[in-house]
């Protein structure tokens, strides 16, 4: 059982990471190394967001600040399944 919400996470940390690539090219940044630089990240860090992998909440908040956007903004489109 826990490998089906195992599976489940990895499709929204996807869906998570698919819109932020989308809004980071909406937002001008062509390439993901220019936006890892306005964010003091390294490149192989941001990248790991944009492949799925889970990250803090503060850094999400940075993003968006950065992008000039709301929450509700970045998570439009993006829905969790009811259990």
């Amino acid at each position: 059982m826990e490998k089906s919400s195992d599976n489940q996470n990895e499709k929204e940390y996807q869906a998570i990471a698919n819109r932020l690539k989308e809004l980071r090219k909406e937002k001008g940044y062509s390439n993901y190394e220019h936006i890892a630089f306005e964010l003091g990240m390294s490149r192989s860090a941001y990248w790991r967001l944009e492949k799925g992998a889970n990250f803090e909440l503060k850094t999400l908040i940075k993003i968006c600040r950065l992008l000039n956007i709301s929450l509700q903004e970045f998570f439009k489109g993006i829905d969790l399944p009811n259990k």
